[in-house]
């Protein structure tokens, strides 16, 4: 059960708590759309960052809904990124000009600043969707199960 009703507006229950303000849930999803869709970083670096920011903010509904980060030492990005993902959820005060000037051997200002908006909005939502409740057998999406991820 969640932690306040849904609402009549919105497409998922996550949209469906945040729906209580109509406005808010519309800008919410335009805002998601632009950091996600328009985002000039593969969709795949994106969903390894989101799937670790998940575990960290000890997220069910997201949990689920791809399971654990799947992480090839080849691929250095995403690595990269998800690193700095971590480093954000654990403690974004310690983060330093030293951090940015690592992601810039590999990426671009632009992909550096979408990086940034991407993990600061997931991590939002996901902190929204823990403090909501909202649990596994919400996720109309999911992948796994959490008794498979405990495991």
């Amino acid at each position: 059960m969640t932690n306040i009703g849904f609402s009549q507006n919105g497409n998922s229950p996550f949209e469906k708590l945040i729906g209580h303000n109509n406005k808010i849930l519309k800008n919410w999803v335009n805002l998601e759309e632009a950091i996600i869709k328009d985002s000039s970083l593969s969709e795949i670096l994106l969903e390894q960052v989101r799937r670790t920011l998940a575990f960290g903010n000890e997220c069910e509904y997201c949990m689920v809904k791809g399971g654990k980060p799947n992480l090839t030492k080849e691929n250095r990005r995403e690595q990269l990124a998800t690193s700095f993902a971590e480093l954000y959820m654990i403690d974004h005060k310690s983060i330093t000009l030293e951090h940015f000037n690592i992601l810039r051997a590999d990426f671009s200002e632009k992909e550096i600043s979408e990086l940034c908006s991407f993990i600061s909005f997931i991590t939002s939502s996901q902190k929204l969707g823990r403090i909501y409740n909202l649990t596994e057998d919400l996720q109309q999406s999911k992948v796994t199960e959490m008794a498979q991820l405990k495991s």
